[in-house]
């Protein structure tokens, strides 16, 4: 009998994304091909306490906790972590002295924003020599930084909306100044966007000065670098990407407004579902137009030198002519994100994603196992 291969889900996090964290990591757990797979979950607290498997199964629906083993829910409950010494990989508990507690094959790092999507967790699995799902610490960190991702967009031509960025710092010391380069640069309507964050949490709508002024002031609460981009009048299209050195595009989806008061996908559309915007896949757009996005889409993803998944969002304007809008290297797994939902419409169903994309952080692990580290 094959031996099941050990994944740690590691969800929650110090991030304003925690609680999606938690959804994805549910929706991973629940599709997961438990024949081939053991679970071990590890939780990470908004305060970034690592909790073990048996702490963190606690944080889970009883849907998700039925498919775990009895060992993990039976274990013991002090804190652990995973320290960036290769003889020690694995999962550790912090009372515990010698060798790792929990093997683990890979890790599959299910965790939305800051601490976990930033190329952060990533340094730390590559430093401990542990083969990991998605992206590594370099296009982890270029794509969660919309000012770096753009530029790398820009260096490989592909096309942009208009943006400026600055500093929380700057805009403290100035705001007058930030605000006439905003007026005479980008102009209204504006959104204005916490540079290193996702799930549309701190991003909110300008139309004049006080409104760009609140605007400022929210985004900063999340990040250092704020970025403002010029509003783009377009159909919002998606495209998920997965691979290594050979990525393959989904079919397209679309989010579709059917109320105009909805002025952009914000938190609660994505998640609580208002049916005020609706995920449509495929989109309804030609042939010819799905695979200029499909191509464009692996484009971005080889631009940050991505690997395992991401999901590549794009407008679509009234003149037929795209604008590339950002990259997320880790994006949402939930049963209304629209990764799984494209790959399940392109005839791969999520627990088929989920397999490969265990086989490509394998893949990934012996690539860099390659690379000569003394000379």
């Amino acid at each position: 009998m094959t031996k099941k291969l050990r994944i740690g889900v590691i969800f929650g996090g110090r991030s304003g994304e925690h609680e999606v964290s938690v959804r994805s990591a549910r929706a991973v757990i629940e599709a997961i091909d438990s024949e081939k797979f053991e679970v071990v979950p590890i939780a990470i607290t908004k305060e970034g306490n690592w909790l073990a498997p048996a702490a963190a199964a606690e944080l889970l629906p009883k849907t998700s906790q039925r498919l775990l083993s009895s060992r993990t829910l039976g274990g013991k409950k002090e804190d652990v972590t995973i320290v960036g010494d290769p003889s020690r990989a694995g999962l550790m508990r912090i009372n515990q002295k010698g060798g790792a507690a929990e093997t683990l094959d890979v890790v599959f790092p299910v965790l939305h924003g800051t601490y976990g999507e930033d190329g952060t967790i990533q340094g730390l699995l590559e430093m401990a020599a542990v083969p990991f799902v998605g992206c590594g610490t370099l296009a982890s960190a270029c794509g969660m930084d919309k000012v770096a991702m753009k530029a790398l967009f820009q260096n490989a031509g592909l096309p942009i909306c208009d943006y400026t960025w600055f500093l929380r710092t700057q805009w403290e010391s100035e705001p007058e100044k930030i605000s006439r380069r905003i007026v005479r640069d980008i102009g209204f309507p504006a959104f204005v966007k916490p540079a290193n964050l996702g799930s549309s949490v701190g991003i909110s709508k300008a139309t004049d000065k006080a409104t760009l002024a609140k605007a400022i002031d929210l985004a900063a609460r999340y990040d250092r670098k704020v970025i403002v981009e010029a509003a783009v009048e377009g159909r919002e299209i998606e495209c998920a990407v997965m691979g290594n050195n050979s990525p393959q595009a989904s079919l397209p989806g679309e989010y579709v407004i059917h109320d105009e008061a909805a002025h952009f996908l914000d938190y609660t559309e994505k998640y609580a579902g208002t049916g005020k915007v609706e995920f449509v896949v495929p989109a309804r757009i030609s042939k010819t137009k799905v695979r200029k996005i499909q191509q464009m889409a692996i484009q971005a993803f080889q631009s940050i030198d991505g690997s395992g998944l991401s999901r590549v969002d794009f407008f679509l304007r009234p003149d037929g002519s795209l604008l590339l809008n950002e990259i997320n290297t880790l994006p949402g797994l939930t049963d209304v994100s629209g990764f799984p939902q494209m790959w399940e419409a392109s005839g791969v169903p999520f627990p088929q994603v989920i397999e490969q994309l265990i086989e490509w952080a394998l893949e990934r692990h012996r690539e860099r196992a390659r690379n000569e580290t003394s000379i």
